[in-house]
């Protein structure tokens, strides 16, 4: 059934990640409703708004993080491209400063 995608143990802890955190809002959600506010984001959010919002910023560094990994071989002389490991810990500080700002 899953044998389209490749499930290495970075893609499988990102998911992880991602469905714990739906877990954790929908839980936060039930015993404290949000309410609007307004952050450094140009318009005003609730939790899942940012978390939204959050979760795509994180996918976007991800994905210019495997669009480069080439690149960066070349342009700093590397023997193998960067582990993916810096970009999922960059976008979840990412998520994280959406979340508690945005």
């Amino acid at each position: 059934m899953f044998d389209w995608m490749v499930w290495t143990l970075p893609v499988a802890v990102f998911f992880t990640c991602i469905v714990l955190m739906l877990i954790g809002m929908t839980v936060w959600e039930i015993k404290s409703p949000t309410v609007l506010r307004k952050g450094w984001l140009p318009i005003a959010t609730t939790r899942g708004d940012r978390l939204f919002i959050g979760l795509l910023a994180a996918a976007y560094v991800n994905v210019i993080w495997v669009g480069l990994g080439g690149k960066l071989v070349e342009w700093f002389s590397l023997e193998a491209e960067p582990s993916v490991w810096f970009s999922f810990v960059g976008s979840m500080g990412l998520l994280a400063l959406i979340m508690r700002k945005g």
